[in-house]
């Protein structure tokens, strides 16, 4: 517990510019979680300046959403590689289409990615098993339940081991591994999913914890994580407190970000060492 606490003192204590190209959806979103967890958001992603700003972040988060930037992407990765700082990768329906799935074939074989969080349908396809997504959502026979749990624990393990990244599946329940050890948690609400962009904002923050936290990148992600679970709870409370709905429930996401305390990730975190 004590390495994830650090790593939520990390990102307000290193403020780590974080540079994301991510879709057009989601990048307002995506900015403003960056600058809750504190962080400071950069959104570059013209491919004649990319990799010049990936030398002045601390992180750089690849989104597919963006597709149409994939070049971008593989520019500034292979420049952050170089430096040997932190690229997390969103594969975002990666196995939906033929040009997404050939996009993200691409990106692994040309960036080594830090960590890659996904829903489960995205964390199959990369592992090469048949997948039944529908668009970014997940597919309800991929979606991780305590009866799959062992078996999406394996598919997560291997990806992890074959590529050198962590893998962070989210869902209902999240897995988070680096081939070797293996976090679940269990924290969220079911509103998260009725918020456009809410994965997105989490690949974001994990790019921030990631970027404050260089020497463990596997508690980093595990922290951010569990901070996105635990603030997802935090503004279901005010939502139902409130009677409000998925809009204000966004800004009350953001604002638990914000405010989140040690204490509150300590008592709120449900995790389990599989």
């Amino acid at each position: 517990m004590d390495r994830y606490i650090k790593a939520l003192r990390a990102v307000r204590d290193n403020e780590p510019l974080v540079q994301c190209i991510t879709n057009f959806v989601t990048v307002n979103d995506c900015a403003n979680i960056i600058l809750a967890s504190g962080g400071s958001p950069s959104m570059a992603k013209d491919i004649r300046e990319v990799a010049e700003a990936v030398r002045g972040v601390q992180a750089l988060v690849c989104n597919l959403g963006a597709i149409e930037f994939i070049d971008s992407m593989i520019a500034g990765g292979k420049e952050a590689n170089i430096l040997g700082k932190p690229v997390i990768l969103d594969p975002v329906a990666a196995g939906g289409t033929s040009l997404r799935r050939e996009a993200a074939e691409r990106l692994l074989k040309e960036v080594h990615f830090t960590a890659i969080r996904g829903n489960a349908s995205e964390i199959r396809f990369l592992a090469g098993q048949e997948v039944s997504g529908s668009g970014v959502d997940v597919s309800k026979v991929d979606a991780i339940t305590e009866e799959n749990l062992t078996d999406m624990v394996e598919v997560a393990k291997s990806l992890a081991s074959k590529i050198g990244s962590v893998i962070a599946v989210s869902g209902v329940i999240d897995i988070i591994t680096d081939g070797t050890s293996v976090v679940v948690l269990r924290n969220g609400c079911a509103t998260m999913a009725r918020v456009t962009g809410s994965g997105c904002m989490l690949t974001s923050l994990i790019g921030a914890f990631c970027g404050a936290m260089p020497e463990d990148f596997f508690s980093a992600t595990v922290a951010a994580m569990a901070a996105m679970g635990v603030c997802g709870e935090l503004a279901e409370e005010q939502r139902l407190e409130k009677g409000t709905g998925n809009a204000t429930f966004r800004i009350d996401l953001i604002d638990a970000v914000f405010n989140l305390t040690e204490k509150q990730l300590m008592e709120g975190i449900k995790y389990e060492v599989f």
